[in-house]
């Protein structure tokens, strides 16, 4: 179930909680990217918060979000640069994005395996993608409070058996928002030491996002059965030799009835 994009815009620009979210996540990717000079960059879903720090850095940033979310314009103060897509039909060429990221797009996802293979389709042989979900122990899977409370939170250990299935090697892991989804202004202001802290002190399992970065595998099998397994159905065929057997057991013959009991 995707959320409204007006809701998802009211969150992140309009909300003390939301700019404190976007911050502990953006900085994370930020930090994880680095340079993107020359670089094509694209988010999917209500990733475009994360990209406001690439604008005028990357080559091309595109935000594609789903037809169920909505699409507004992004940046508010500039050209725009989001479009609406179908979640397995983006309006991107094969091998074209260096740096994928995705927010708020695979948890409330109908068809994950069907996103995952589009991605796969868009990212460059050595690109990488970041998968940002709500993070299945965390506080803010269990709060409606904020965005990430809808949809299906993941363990690490979940997300990357997708990404394995659906043709990814996970490359690195790391986590975000350590304070807990209250519009409280003590945790407000303190949003910025608690994620260092939870930074420092690797604490993983009270985060309540989880970020998971994978790159294409070229080799990956495909899904489904080989070709050699194949068997084409027998309801199909004609049917030769008629596989109905006698009532009388093999070497044997009916008993043969008086004709004159037949008149009786």
């Amino acid at each position: 179930m995707h959320l409204d994009v007006r809701q998802l815009r009211d969150f992140y620009y309009r909300s003390q909680l939301g700019r404190a979210a976007q911050k502990g996540v953006r900085d994370q990717v930020v930090a994880r990217w680095g340079n993107t000079q020359g670089l094509t960059l694209a988010g999917y879903g209500f990733a475009v918060p994360l990209l406001r720090p690439f604008l005028g850095k990357a080559e091309r940033i595109i935000g594609l979000m789903p037809g169920p979310q909505g699409v507004m314009h992004w940046p508010a103060d500039g050209p725009n640069h989001s479009v609406l897509c179908d979640e397995a039909r983006w309006p991107l060429a094969n091998d074209s994005v260096d740096r994928l990221v995705l927010m708020h797009g695979l948890e409330t996802s109908d068809h994950p395996m069907a996103l995952l293979d589009e991605v796969h389709r868009v990212l460059a042989p050595r690109g990488r993608a970041l998968m940002v979900v709500p993070s299945r122990g965390g506080l803010w899977a269990r709060s409606d409070a904020t965005p990430f409370g809808f949809g299906r939170p993941y363990s690490r250990g979940q997300l990357e058996r997708l990404l394995n299935e659906s043709g990814f090697i996970c490359s690195g892991a790391t986590s975000a928002l350590f304070f807990p989804p209250s519009d409280r202004r003590f945790w407000l202001r303190s949003a910025r030491g608690i994620e260092k802290m939870g930074h420092r002190w690797r604490l993983q399992r009270f985060a309540g996002v989880l970020m998971v970065e994978a790159m294409r595998r070229d080799t990956a099998a495909p899904r489904g059965l080989p070709q050699t397994a194949r068997r084409p159905l027998r309801v199909l065929e004609g049917v030769p030799i008629s596989g109905a057997q006698p009532a009388w057991r093999t070497g044997t013959r009916p008993p043969v009835e008086d004709p004159a009991n037949l008149h009786r």
